[in-house]
């Protein structure tokens, strides 16, 4: 079954796109309300915005399933990663808007969220793990980006207007500070973007887990809303919007490899 691709990359930088995919299978999406067939939660795009990232020498990491069917961002244990605040768990029962998933009763067995995790979560994680190793071990260290998007306003998970750009190192404990420090720099550079570091969103499971810098592993998350490339409304992409985003984004990718 194909469930993700792995381009691999000369330099000691890992692009992961957890959220990017729209599939799901026939007999899932059976189940679903009308408005999640359409898996709105979808980090569009986002592929797409990092097209760039092969030709600077990235690896890069794309799901083809949606996070409806297993969010590969969430732990497998399924902990909450923002206790207290509203979010979506391993295996979502709840749109990010508030509104469920499933049509009543046909939600997820705790078996079903077991194999789901075998066949679609625990692949993309050894094919991360696998290639943070080859490039650990080729460079002595390695950067592992996190691109998201979201929609600038939800709030069931967060009031108000979200900012255009949202880095996450879970609190400067998944990189360096020096690398945090790069980032800030190339963001305060431009004046296109409003930013925030560790924010709403600090950083997601594969940030947390993965980030270990005493170990030579950086990770970092940047949450995107989804104004700054595309429509909200009809997740139409925008290409002069993106055009003006990917300058920003190859400047941040490039401060992370500049160690």
């Amino acid at each position: 079954m194909d469930i993700l691709t792995l381009h691999r990359g000369p330099r000691p930088l890992l692009v992961s796109l957890p959220h990017d995919g729209t599939r799901v299978p026939d007999a899932i999406a059976a189940r679903l309300t009308d408005s999640a067939r359409g898996v709105p939660d979808t980090d569009w795009h986002v592929s797409r915005l990092y097209d760039f990232a092969r030709g600077i020498g990235a690896s890069v990491l794309v799901p083809t399933h949606s996070r409806y069917v297993v969010d590969l961002n969430r732990g497998e244990d399924d902990t909450s990663l923002y206790p207290g605040q509203n979010t979506t768990g391993l295996c979502p029962v709840r749109q990010f808007d508030g509104s469920p998933v499933y049509l009543d009763g046909q939600e997820p067995t705790e078996g079903e969220v077991r194999a789901r995790v075998e066949a679609y979560w625990r692949p993309y994680h050894d094919a991360l793990a696998g290639e943070l190793d080859r490039l650990r071990a080729e460079h002595g260290r390695v950067v592992l980006w996190e691109g998201h998007s979201i929609r600038g306003e939800l709030p069931w998970l967060f009031p108000g207007r979200l900012p255009d750009l949202n880095l996450g190192t879970a609190g400067g404990a998944s990189c360096s500070p020096e690398l945090a420090e790069r980032l800030a720099r190339a963001l305060a550079r431009q004046d296109g973007y409003d930013w925030v570091a560790n924010g709403r969103f600090k950083g997601g499971h594969i940030t947390r887990h993965y980030g270990r810098p005493e170990l030579g592993v950086e990770a970092v998350q940047l949450e995107i809303a989804q104004r700054c490339y595309m429509d909200e409304a009809s997740f139409e992409w925008d290409a002069a919007k993106a055009a003006q985003l990917q300058e920003v984004l190859r400047g941040l990718l490039e401060a992370a490899l500049h160690a």
